[in-house]
């Protein structure tokens, strides 16, 4: 940094300077023996010595604090030893050290020159996009159009950054806050990507053959949002404490009905099959599709409940095997982790009531009769589901419960990842309290895979081993 020479007016601005967030390329580590701290880069071998006053300072460049502030820390912390400029001369060290990429004074002032002579292009966020704090300490910026519903999730660091925009150029934003200029173009993108500045649409993703696209594919069907505003006050009542308590009395009295009659339920299932077979494959296909679809209707209620949106409903097909889907993104919009909790939630909570009801009419019901068969039908459809659909290793319900309950956002990239910077021997940016899950996740993951391929190879050696034979 390249202080104003003669100009009080100008050096009470610069102590109104954002310090830069240093800990997003750099770490600083305690030296054996000595008062001196290292500053050392976390991606490449640079390191450098600085005083141990100096590292207490280095230690409030986070981003949320002014040069005055962090000039006044220091002075509590060691009185008359630091001087008035001190913080400014360890920005200018920084700077000569290149740890800062920060534009000169005379290259300033000629940008300042260039923008009285033409016109500097300024990025903009659009006007719908909305700024909401969440509680677990970031910032979401949402933007809603008729199609889709975007999230981008900020530190309030970069808030700071975002703000400048449309005020001041790129260039003058990376000098004012004393960061990289790659972080901020970074940043850009990021927003560029969802669509969320002014004049830049969002990059159309160029439609590939894959063979996942045929193991799992999916397309619209409706916009249901106008359709659950009429109705969800039909159904306010179920978010009323007193029905959750009757709900879960019912769930504990068929809970109860389903262990005295365990062996019964197990004997009648290999009784259908012995006498039915695949004759019975299409009626639990249909109930499987009714279950999912109710599944699907709960999510939806619940988020508008909570006064979300839901763009769109439709099909999906995982191997062929048809399902439903719901637009749920603006769950990521719920400030509280109990909102989004309940909205994950919400289609296991329904299997498990259509569970319970298929399972008492199934118990009420004449044996041998159609409805004996469809009722128990119904019952395993449910079961099956849920035990599908709460499987965290799976991309459904039981993944982003694990998300919404942790409030981990993107669980399987992040676990992944962790382990890519453990190899590369880099410094994680997770926090103590994640790190735990996300060291788990990744594991359990690739065993589950490869069970799933082990599994998928013996059941195909099983099934095609008598067409040919072993000699």
């Amino acid at each position: 940094m390249h202080l104003p020479e003669n100009s009080n007016l100008d050096i009470a601005t610069c102590q109104n300077w954002l310090c830069p967030n240093l800990k997003i390329h750099w770490q600083i580590l305690s030296v054996s023996d000595s008062e001196q701290v290292l500053l050392q880069a976390i991606k490449t071998e640079q390191n450098f010595l600085f005083s141990g006053t100096e590292g207490y300072a280095l230690k409030h460049f986070d981003g949320t604090l002014t040069v005055k502030q962090v000039q006044e820390k220091c002075q509590q912390e060691f009185g008359e030893e630091i001087e008035p400029t001190f913080i400014m001369q360890l920005l200018d060290k920084l700077s000569n050290l290149r740890v800062l990429s920060i534009p000169k004074k005379n290259e300033i002032q000629k940008l300042s020159a260039e923008q009285t002579t033409k016109n500097i292009k300024l990025y903009r966020l659009k006007s719908t996009v909305q700024w909401i704090w969440h509680t677990d300490g970031y910032w979401l910026l949402r933007l809603q159009n008729t199609e889709n519903i975007a999230y981008v999730q900020v530190s309030n660091y970069d808030k700071n950054l975002i703000l400048q925009l449309g005020k001041l150029p790129v260039e003058n934003i990376v000098y004012k806050y004393k960061i990289n200029p790659q972080y901020l173009q970074e940043l850009l993108q990021k927003l560029a990507v969802k669509g969320m500045l002014e004049g830049i649409e969002p990059p159309k993703v160029p439609k590939k053959f894959s063979i996942f696209k045929i193991l799992f594919f999916k397309f619209r069907l409706f916009n249901p949002d106008n359709w659950l505003n009429q109705n969800i006050n039909n159904f306010r009542f179920i978010f009323t404490t007193e029905f959750c308590l009757l709900l879960c009395i019912f769930l504990g009295f068929t809970t109860v009905i389903a262990f005295s009659k365990q062996e019964r339920i197990y004997n009648l299932g290999q009784e259908l099959w012995s006498s039915q077979g695949y004759s019975l494959i299409i009626p639990f296909a249909l109930l499987m599709m009714l279950v999912v679809s109710i599944h699907e209707l709960g999510h939806a209620f619940t988020l508008k409940h909570y006064k979300g949106v839901v763009l769109d409903i439709g099909l999906m097909f995982i191997c062929l095997f048809p399902g439903a889907y719901t637009n749920t993104t603006d769950a990521y919009g719920l400030v509280k982790r109990r909102q989004r909790t309940l909205v994950m939630a919400a289609g296991v909570i329904c299997q498990v009531v259509i569970w319970g009801i298929a399972l008492c009419l199934w118990s009420m019901s004449t044996p041998g009769s159609w409805f004996y068969t469809a009722t128990y039908l119904l019952m395993l459809a449910a079961q099956f589901t849920l035990a599908l659909n709460l499987n965290p290793l799976n991309k459904f319900d039981g993944y982003y419960l694990v998300e919404a309950i942790t409030g981990i956002n993107h669980l399987r990239k992040r676990s992944f990842a962790y382990y890519a910077q453990l190899w590369r021997r880099e410094p994680s940016p997770e926090c103590t309290e994640d790190i735990g899950i996300l060291a788990v996740y990744a594991p359990a993951c690739l065993l589950y895979i490869t069970w799933l391929l082990v599994n998928l190879f013996f059941w195909i050696w099983h099934l095609y081993t008598p067409y040919f034979p072993v000699n």
